[in-house]
């Protein structure tokens, strides 16, 4: 662009005066894509939810355990094609701020019903012939510098330890991966067969059923139906659709994307405010430039594209810079690995803060380029003498 140097020399004027606009702009997407992250970790169990899934649990209560018994009369009841049953094991390894996303699971059914969870196929075969063999996401397993082979000892302030043991040991039989960007890949699970063996109370109990139905679009029905199978007994249960439990524990920290749009609408403000004064300020400053601008043949049009351009090119440096900063924490330098494993930036927020970046550029500087616009030349030139 031949104008672009002219662009330039003006942002060069107030070095300091741009450096801290700059800057400005740069914390605040910074925040909007952190936060846009932390969002996409919340509620990434949401969004990588099978519609054609529901999860069964206690009415009361999901720390209320369920009889495994339940497992068959679930699977007998017509629209369900396969039931698995899973709990939490809270598992802690070596130090207590090393709790893991410990899961107990039915291996076979678990990755029939779940498959976002790739195993190959020889982990697979490892894991149903070890009794003691856990399956652990390749996040964990990098995080703790652990490999195929490795026992790991864990313990459970719920659930206890084995008799005569000090922790539970396990053996990594196998790594998974996913093929869903927001899968959490950071957890643990081993067999239901060894902890019901091992654990010294509550046998023949588990924490809840993840049902797949045949026709997701029956899922409420079937739901109710699994309800009235067990209604009046001494442990109800409530079935409901995998999402919407997900979003259940999701909304036990607060409406995350309620809290997240408050706080950008907000900082977005603000900087829209500094980012126009100072635009604001800079075409005051070239008052008698501009003019000779015009004398010199440059048109209306042309000065308001050059004043929205300096806007945009401030806006475009500081908010790019300050997602991509955001993006490099959350994919590789996660400061809260163990409170969100999965932090990612999804791409539509990539997109969302691209379109914002050019959004704040543009209002910011509209005002200031209708001011140079409607610049007459012999007032500017007046006010520069």
């Amino acid at each position: 662009m031949k104008f672009l140097s002219l662009v330039l020399s003006n942002l060069k004027r107030k070095k300091l005066r741009t450096t801290l606009t700059i800057l400005s702009i740069f914390i605040a997407f910074l925040l909007f894509g952190f936060l846009c992250a932390i969002k996409a970790a919340f509620l990434g169990g949401v969004e990588v939810a099978g519609a054609d899934r529901l999860v069964v649990r206690h009415k009361v209560s999901l720390i209320q355990p369920l009889p495994e018994s339940y497992e068959a009369r679930i699977g007998n009841v017509e629209g369900v094609d396969a039931v698995t049953a899973q709990c939490w094991f809270g598992g802690i390894y070596k130090e207590p701020k090393n709790q893991l996303i410990t899961i107990v699971v039915q291996p076979e059914k678990f990755l029939e019903i779940f498959p976002e969870v790739k195993l190959p196929a020889e982990h697979k075969r490892e894991w149903l012939a070890t009794r003691n063999g856990a399956v652990v996401g390749k996040d964990l397993l990098k995080r703790f510098g652990w490999k195929l082979g490795d026992t790991i000892p864990l313990t459970s302030p719920i659930w206890g330890e084995p008799a005569n043991e000090s922790a539970w040991q396990f053996k990594i039989v196998g790594v998974y991966d996913s093929d869903k960007k927001n899968y959490d890949k950071s957890q643990f699970f081993f067999r239901y067969d060894f902890f019901d063996e091992g654990k010294q109370k509550v046998k023949s109990q588990v924490g809840w059923f993840t049902v797949r139905v045949k026709d997701a679009d029956r899922s409420a029905e079937i739901a109710k139906a699994i309800d009235a199978e067990f209604a009046n007994s001494p442990a109800e249960t409530k079935a409901e659709a995998e999402g919407a439990f997900a979003a259940g524990f999701a909304n036990q920290i607060g409406d995350i994307a309620t809290i997240v749009l408050g706080v950008t609408s907000a900082v977005f403000f603000t900087i829209l405010l500094v980012a126009g004064n100072t635009m604001s300020q800079s075409v005051r400053e070239r008052f008698e430039e501009l003019g000779v601008l015009k004398a010199m043949g440059f048109t209306n049009g042309l000065m308001l594209t050059l004043v929205l351009i300096e806007s945009c090119l401030i806006a475009i440096i500081g908010g790019a810079a300050g997602m991509f900063f955001a993006w490099f924490i959350a994919t590789h330098a996660n400061p809260a690995a163990q409170i969100l494993p999965s932090l990612a930036m999804p791409n539509r927020d990539l997109v969302l803060g691209g379109v914002l970046i050019v959004a704040l550029g543009i209002l910011a500087g509209l005002i200031p380029a209708i001011q140079a616009m409607r610049l007459q030349i012999a007032v500017a030139l007046r006010r520069g003498a």
